[in-house]
């Protein structure tokens, strides 16, 4: 069975009626694989709706014939238009011409009488035989238009001038010159006649078909200006007019810029209906209006269809080619596009209308099949958006991504673009590769305010003037809310004490909601200046508390540092004799635990507390011990600690210090002072030595043996 690919933009159903990629092979490429593509299934499921609906190399302009029973193509390579017959759903015949094709108009109405405008100046005419007639025109063409009435033929290009060939005379007449410097597109109202004619310098030139003359203009520029979407950097200063259509109706006009801008007029107004932006950035190929009240128009990369009352959009259709031209048949919902691919793309919209009558077998095709969505075949079977990220235009000029627009790495969508997201994270760390620790800070931060978020807090609300103030008078009105009185009290004292509680709260709480002194509080004139002089008088026991305050220190962290002292004492007692590395030890755990605050105390208490190491804070101790000694005691202990230390360092009783240095030859002089009987030379006899046997005596200096 034949499935469709299928996309869902904005739910809306889009069925892609031609087949995938492998169903547009070039024919000498399909020649060699033929015998390997009869067992490729996808390429034996294809769907060909009109057989040969292709051309070798792209395809470049297409029309429904009047009738619509035909439809003519132009394409490359080699130059050729091709016609196919809707009844028989394949080609009828091809012919080549000399020259690639720019556009062409059908005199009649089915396939046999047309005319054909050429890249060489050239205009053709072709009948069921072949060429008829062929004619060249001053400067090179960019459109054409037929006027059946008067039987002229159009013609517009690098000029100013629209030249006029009147086909039932045979000649060229008097061409209308403009006051554009050049024409793109022209066009014919279907009710009135009234020639369009757009410029390269973003004018509309109007011109009526029987007086010959211009009636009015329209400043395309101006209104864009104007546009609350207007960015300099996506309009140019002058967009060229690419397209343009006329509604049946005779009364509205669509104009289509380079810059991807479409604009719908009321005739009767200069201002524009309503401006859509195709958000690419280029420039718009064809405009067409559909009989079930919508716009579609077409550039390079999209078809995207609106909404012609309020310019909604409905849904867009993204082939995998770039696009060239578009066809439609205005009451079906069948579109075909000329793309610069082997096969003309052709889609079906059961939203937008039925299918035509030469191929009713799609309604059945698209109601019993199963719609298929891959997302990554890409062109237009990508319509799942979860691993695509939406950005802006200002953050892709952000990322540095800008010049990506128009490319198949953006895909158009809204006011922004879709692009991949794997790419869109490699952009982003380049741009910013700080991006991780700012959303991991974020984070954190987060997550620690929704835990202050539990926490039982009060909800006083301070104004922004005299916050002091006010959080004196709520402090007041809270006191006041406490109970009063004991059990023990008399009824009539305790209800004396909740009366004038009360009145304090109300007192209070009155002064915030009293319009008479709402100024207190919300004007800055009112703010009290607590560094002046006047303020320091009248409230001399703030700066008192303030100083007292900064003193203070946390009774819990004291009474811990008390129980750490007797437990080092209870310690010092087995073990009294400690050396440096204790010492050293105990100074590092001391820094380690980082800033201690104690409240400031007077006294023995000032020493214990800011005793560093715990020899100093044993000493400190002992002499706090010893201030309930008596005083014998205190100077027998301080003569004791004297004479075990030496007398070189000593810690008195009152837990001061004193530090004795001594010189060695005063040493000396005392130590030998200190000796009852003097010291005296001692002789060689005294020693008693043992006579040596053989020894004669005195040998003189240096021991030798002398003369025998």
């Amino acid at each position: 069975m034949a499935t469709f690919l299928t996309t869902n933009t904005n739910n809306v159903v889009v069925y892609s009626i031609t087949s995938g990629a492998r169903s547009a092979l070039p024919d000498w490429l399909a020649k060699r694989k033929k015998k390997a593509l009869r067992y490729d299934d996808e390429y034996r499921r294809r769907v060909e709706l009109i057989q040969d609906f292709e051309f070798p190399e792209a395809s470049i302009r297409m029309k429904y014939t009047p009738d619509r029973k035909f439809i003519i193509a132009s394409g490359v390579y080699k130059p050729q238009f091709r016609v196919y017959e809707l009844a028989e759903l394949a080609m009828k015949f091809d012919r080549h011409t000399d020259c690639e094709n720019v556009t062409f108009e059908i005199l009649s109405d089915d396939w046999t009488k047309s005319v054909h405008l050429q890249a060489d100046r050239t205009i053709e005419f072709h009948s069921q035989f072949g060429l008829h007639y062929k004619t060249r025109i001053p400067k090179f063409g960019r459109d054409m238009m037929y006027h059946a009435p008067s039987c002229d033929l159009v013609v517009v290009g690098a000029s100013n001038e629209a030249w006029l060939l009147n086909l039932e005379q045979g000649r060229f007449m008097k061409s209308l010159e403009t006051d554009l410097p050049a024409i793109n597109v022209c066009g014919t109202n279907p009710a009135h006649q009234l020639f369009g004619f757009g410029g390269d310098n973003g004018m509309m030139s109007f011109w009526h078909p029987n007086t010959r003359k211009s009636i009015a203009a329209l400043d395309i520029p101006s209104a864009l200006s104007h546009w609350p979407q207007y960015t300099p950097d996506a309009v140019d200063a002058y967009p060229e007019i690419t397209s343009l259509a006329f509604a049946n109706d005779g009364l509205h006009l669509t104009v289509g810029t380079k810059t991807g801008h479409v604009l719908v007029y009321d005739l009767r107004s200069r201002r524009p209906l309503m401006i859509n932006d195709h958000q690419y950035g280029l420039p718009i190929k064809r405009i067409a209006y559909h009989n079930a009240g919508y716009i579609m128009s077409a550039d390079t990369k999209a078809v995207k269809i609106w909404n012609e009352s309020n310019g909604s959009f409905l849904t867009a259709v993204e082939p995998p080619y770039d696009i060239n031209d578009m066809c439609i048949d205005g009451d079906s919902g069948l579109i075909n596009l000329a793309v610069e691919g082997v096969q003309i793309q052709t889609y079906h919209i059961p939203q937008l209308g039925p299918a035509p009558r030469w191929c009713p077998f799609i309604e059945n095709l698209t109601e019993e099949m199963t719609a298929t969505i891959r997302a990554d075949e890409g062109g237009a079977g990508a319509t799942v958006y979860s691993d695509y990220k939406f950005v802006t235009r200002p953050e892709l000029t952000k990322l540095g991504m800008e010049h990506l627009i128009g490319t198949n790495v953006l895909r158009a969508y809204m006011h922004g673009y879709f692009m991949d997201l794997r790419l869109y994270m490699k952009a982003k760390a380049i741009a910013d590769p700080f991006a991780y620790e700012e959303y991991r800070r974020r984070m954190v931060a987060r997550k620690i305010d929704e835990e202050r978020k539990t926490r039982i807090s009060a909800t006083n609300k301070l104004p922004k003037v005299n916050r002091k103030l006010a959080q004196k008078m709520m402090k007041v009105g809270m006191n006041a809310s406490e109970p009063a009185g004991d059990d023990e009290s008399s009824d009539e004292d305790n209800n004396q004490k909740r009366k004038s509680k009360k009145k304090k709260k109300e007192m209070g709480m009155e002064v915030f909601q009293d319009s008479r002194f709402q100024a207190l509080f919300q004007n800055a004139e009112f703010q009290v200046d607590e560094e002046s002089e006047e303020y320091k008088l009248h409230h001399p026991s703030e700066g008192q508390a303030t100083s007292t305050s900064n003193f203070e220190a946390v009774e819990d962290a004291d009474r811990d540092n008390e129980t750490d002292d007797e437990m080092e004492d209870a310690e010092s007692d087995k073990d009294n004799d400690e050396d440096s590395e204790d010492d050293t030890r105990d100074r590092k755990t001391t820094a380690s635990k980082g800033p201690r605050f104690f409240e400031v105390k007077t006294g023995r208490q000032s020493q214990v507390a800011f005793a560093g190491t715990e020899r100093e804070r044993r000493a400190a101790e002992e002499a706090r011990q010893s201030e309930s000694l008596p005083f014998a005691k205190r100077l027998e202990m301080e003569r004791g600690r004297g004479r075990g230390r030496g007398g070189a360092d000593k810690t008195y009783a009152m837990g001061n210090k004193s530090i004795t240095y001594r010189p060695r030859s005063e040493q000396k002089s005392r130590r030998s002072e200190s000796t009852s009987h003097p010291r005296t030379k001692r002789g060689v006899g005294e020693l008693r030595l043992t006579k040596v046997p053989g020894d004669r005596g005195f040998r003189g200096r240096g021991g030798g043996r002398g003369r025998r």
